[in-house]
């Protein structure tokens, strides 16, 4: 591990058109970083559905399998051209689909990435962001939910694939309500989190959503510094404008609940910045 300066400014968690859910080129998601004054920039476009037997089963969420190599190179290519001007690193989101992450791994390891982060999106089959889909749910199916989401983040801890776990309590994203569920999961899961020695995102999407905050809550930020879980930054920007979101203010919250320091990766290692 290596310490930085403390001004260090980063954003591991940006998308682009090849997901057909965002605007823009890589590029443009470079060029806005550097124009917000950011230090690192990470492009973490979703990675294609490789335990499905289509090239592009799902257009319109996912990149293809075929343009993966596409997406590698591109980035690859612009670490070197902007090399003077930022540090672009290469990064990946992608699913955990319990029992399949076989697939992933054969794939990704062929490929030179700074860091991994590993997201949840579906639980019991069904879309994170699925907006309906706790509709008619009794108290304890909700509570019954919400704890499989959970469990499918702590496989996604304990795989040993990830140096990122991507927005962990996104389910609150188009229910709210999702954080009053009473349950213990979260206090068991971050102590798994902190011993695989993974990092938790801050991701500023959240103040998209209807529950118009980031993800996680200030209430597990502060759990997870009890567990001495790392954390780090993602805008999970959809557009070039949203680069670098809220950086400075994130920062400041987590000064504000105690944290010293937070982390970003090169080549899999991580780097340390005071905050």
């Amino acid at each position: 591990m290596i310490k930085n300066q403390p001004d260090s400014s980063f954003d591991l968690h940006t998308h682009h058109e090849r997901c057909g859910h965002a605007e823009g080129s890589i590029e443009d998601y470079i060029q806005a970083a550097i124009k917000n004054g950011l230090d690192v920039i990470g492009i973490a476009d979703h990675a294609p559905y490789f335990h499905m037997e289509k090239d592009q089963p799902s257009p319109g969420i996912t990149m293809a399998k075929s343009d993966f190599p596409h997406y590698v190179n591109e980035v690859v290519s612009l670490k070197e051209k902007y090399r003077d001007k930022i540090q672009v690193l290469l990064g990946i989101e992608c699913d955990f689909f319990p029992g399949q992450m076989q697939n992933y791994e054969k794939e990704l390891k062929k490929y030179p990435f700074d860091y991994l982060i590993g997201s949840v999106h579906f639980v019991e089959n069904i879309s994170i962001f699925k907006k309906g889909r706790w509709e008619g749910l009794t108290a304890e199916q909700q509570k019954k939910t919400k704890e499989e989401y959970y469990r499918l983040i702590e496989l996604s801890a304990r795989s040993g694939l990830f140096q990122i776990l991507g927005h962990i309590d996104a389910m609150k994203g188009f229910f709210p309500a999702f954080s009053t569920i009473e349950s213990d999961v979260i206090e068991k899961t971050l102590p798994i989190i902190a011993n695989h020695e993974l990092a938790i995102e801050i991701n500023t999407s959240g103040k998209t959503k209807d529950c118009g905050g980031w993800y996680p809550s200030d209430d597990i930020l502060e759990r997870a510094l009890h567990y001495n879980v790392s954390v780090t930054f993602g805008s999970d920007a959809h557009i070039p404008e949203r680069v670098g979101d809220e950086f400075d203010l994130v920062k400041q919250k987590l000064k504000e609940i105690g944290f010293k320091e937070w982390v970003y990766f090169i080549d899999k290692k991580r780097k340390i910045v005071s905050l």
